[in-house]
């Protein structure tokens, strides 16, 4: 990490005898401090100050601090501040202009971490890039995010995510991007944005730090965003199937991996879905924008590695193919899902679990049950799990008295998991899908016979 505890100091207008060592990395839990570290003590269930002398004893050197020096502990460097996060957020700006990369922006309701995965492998044909490392992309992981770069850092792929009004304006303008891209406008979160119309304009916050010259990617066929970025300085470019700016063509789906074409030259992504092409356009402008090749950006679709979760592909000893699609759910997202895993060849039967689509408010029921209009008679068994999913079982039972239905409640996770292992067998292919906060993470580890850490 290119940063001094004696820099930091004075970028918080700290006086007093620090010192000039260069600092290892930034955490702000205890437990990863290393030798060399700064300690954030963010306020969460327990205050971070609790933790300090924990990251004392893992080898940090400097610590935020945030109580009465008085109270400050002996053998650490303190550096005072009104606010813990505020000051992680502040350093993370100065480190920014300090290393100076382009920056990229992704956010949307659904796809933003696989097209965040898309348009680094891409962007690191040419560049030295470095991206959103798992699921840190609210106001606390981006700051994190952008610590945690390489000091030769020349693209920086931040994925920017939020759950109410207001929480990408904050993240925009920490980050004061060159580029950035909205994958979609679906309905995650609705329940606290109110509609559909609230949540583009949310979406649309991802500009309001955006540099006037720089480029902003939205999708053709979402109409709500056109009054939204009629008037724009950046410039506007549109992606879609055989629509916008950038046009994409499906030329085939596999099992694992999707080919189209763009501008008659054919690219491929190992990834199922034609809205996962979607993603691949976005990554494809980027490209464009700054100056690769269209070998280059062949090369970065075709050998990208997905975060863990996102439509990923795994087998289970019985030799059971599972894809898993765990990490979040919307309807717009599940009916994609559904539509393509519902249209993949297999030499086995095709089953389904569905977990409850959460934070969708008022509507939540129809949406859940909207899902039955997407499970086809390529559909041999599907598994229901949560309160929310009672709605989409009896329109299910009422549309094929022939389909195969079990409902699960969310405490019965034992006795679903019981369930599908005993009815699976050998060349058969299941897809789970479902919001995180259903846990069907652990439901694809017990598939796999490990643990669900």
């Amino acid at each position: 990490m290119k940063l001094t505890v004696k820099e930091i100091a004075t970028v918080f207008d700290q006086a007093g005898d620090f010192p000039d060592s260069t600092l290892h990395q930034v955490e702000f839990d205890s437990r990863k401090i290393t030798a060399g570290d700064l300690f954030v003590p963010l306020a969460g269930v327990r205050d971070g100050h609790e933790f300090v002398q924990a990251a004392i004893d893992n080898g940090a050197v400097a610590t935020f601090w945030s109580r009465p020096l008085s109270e400050a502990p002996a053998g650490i460097s303190v550096i005072c501040v009104p606010d813990a996060l505020k000051a992680l957020q502040k350093l993370a700006v100065y480190y920014k202009e300090k290393l100076q990369p382009k920056i990229v922006a992704i956010t949307g309701s659904n796809g933003k971490t696989t097209t965040k995965d898309l348009t680094a492998a891409v962007l690191s044909q040419r560049f030295v890039t470095y991206k959103t490392q798992g699921n840190y992309n609210n106001d606390i992981g981006m700051p994190y995010t952008i610590l945690h770069m390489p000091e030769d850092c020349e693209m920086l792929v931040l994925e920017m995510g939020m759950d109410h009004a207001g929480e990408l304006q904050v993240l925009s303008e920490l980050a004061q991007p060159d580029a950035a891209a909205i994958t979609i406008v679906g309905e995650a979160h609705i329940e606290n944005l109110g509609s559909r119309e609230g949540i583009a304009k949310a979406k649309m916050e991802i500009i309001s730090g955006e540099k006037a010259d720089g480029v902003l990617f939205v999708p053709e066929d979402e109409p709500l965003l056109r009054p939204l970025t009629a008037n724009l300085t950046q410039d506007v470019r549109t992606f879609g199937l055989d629509a916008g700016d950038i046009r994409g063509t499906v030329l085939a789906e596999h099992r694992e991996k999707t080919v189209f074409a763009v501008a008659g030259e054919t690219f491929e992504i190992p990834v199922i879905g034609a809205y996962n092409v979607k993603n691949a356009l976005i990554a494809y402008g980027f490209g464009q924008y700054f100056g690769l090749t269209t070998t280059e950006i062949r090369q970065g679709l075709a050998t990208v590695s997905l975060t863990k979760n996102r439509t990923q592909w795994l087998e289970a000893p019985n030799q059971v193919r599972i894809l898993s699609d765990v990490y979040n759910a919307n309807p717009t997202a599940m009916g994609l899902v559904l539509d393509t895993f519902g249209k993949l060849p297999t030499s086995g039967r095709k089953l389904a679990v569905l977990g409850d689509m959460l934070e969708l408010g008022p509507d939540s029921k129809a949406m859940h049950r909207s899902m039955a209009d997407h499970i086809t008679a390529d559909y041999d068994v599907i598994f229901l799990y949560g309160s929310e999913m009672t709605a989409l079982f009896h329109a299910l039972t009422e549309k094929d008295a022939d389909l195969t239905v079990y409902h699960f409640d969310k405490e019965n996770k034992a006795a679903l998991i019981q369930m599908i292992k005993g009815e699976l067998r050998p060349e058969d292919s299941i897809l789970l899908k479902g919001s995180n906060g259903m846990g069907l993470a652990e439901v694809v580890a017990a598939l796999q016979e490990v643990s669900a850490d």
